[in-house]
Parts: structure tokens; sequence; C-alpha cells
């Protein structure tokens, strides 16, 4: 049961929540944390762009990686949206066992 932090940047509070909500609705999170507000500086189509994003953290299982990319590209209003994932390599024990009781389907066998 690995456990995963997925990044990633949407361009308001309101699309921030749906996402979060949709989600942790269908289990294919167990957390979802939107982030303050912040400033993006990026190159995109050979221009220096800025843009005010809000970041959120999202906590899963490796093996639901593909269900989540997914589930943000298809909620995501951005062409490309960033989606990192990044493992994590160590943990409070109960709080890891969290994240997998809660993006496990009962039917899954869980």
């Amino acid at each position: 049961m690995e456990a995963i932090v997925v990044l990633t940047n949407l361009p308001d509070q309101a699309s921030a929540e749906r996402l979060a909500r949709k989600l942790v609705e269908t289990k294919i999170a167990a957390c979802v944390n939107i982030l303050a507000p912040c400033v993006s500086i990026y190159r995109w189509q050979g221009a220096i762009e800025t843009a005010q994003e809000v970041p959120v953290l999202i906590k899963t299982l490796h093996a639901h990686y593909h269900k989540l990319e997914q589930a943000v590209r298809e909620c995501h209003p951005y062409a490309l949206p960033e989606i990192i994932a990044l493992p994590v390599t160590a943990g409070l024990p109960a709080y890891l066992r969290w994240v997998g009781s809660e993006t496990t389907d009962d039917e899954m066998g869980a």
C-alpha cells in the first residue's frame, strides 16, 4: 500500500473545490488540501506567463494514480494541467492506513 501525494494547480478556488470534492466523493483520494493562492511564472508557447493559481495536494495510493489522473484531466480547465505524483517515503503508520482505507472500495476486496 504505497501512498503518494499528487500536486496540481487550478485557476481559482471554485474549480479547486469542485475537483477536491469529486476526488474524495469517488474515493480516488482520501484527502485534498486546497492551499492559499499563489503566483506562478512559467513559459507557455514561447512566452513568459504570470498567473494566480490555487495549489492542491492530493493524498491517495499509487494504485489509484491512473484513475486520479483521468479525473483531474476531465475536471481541469487547462489544456495541459500540472499533475505530479510524489512518493511518500515515510509517514505516521495510522495515517497511511487511513489513506488506504479511505481510497479502497469494499467491493474491491478491502
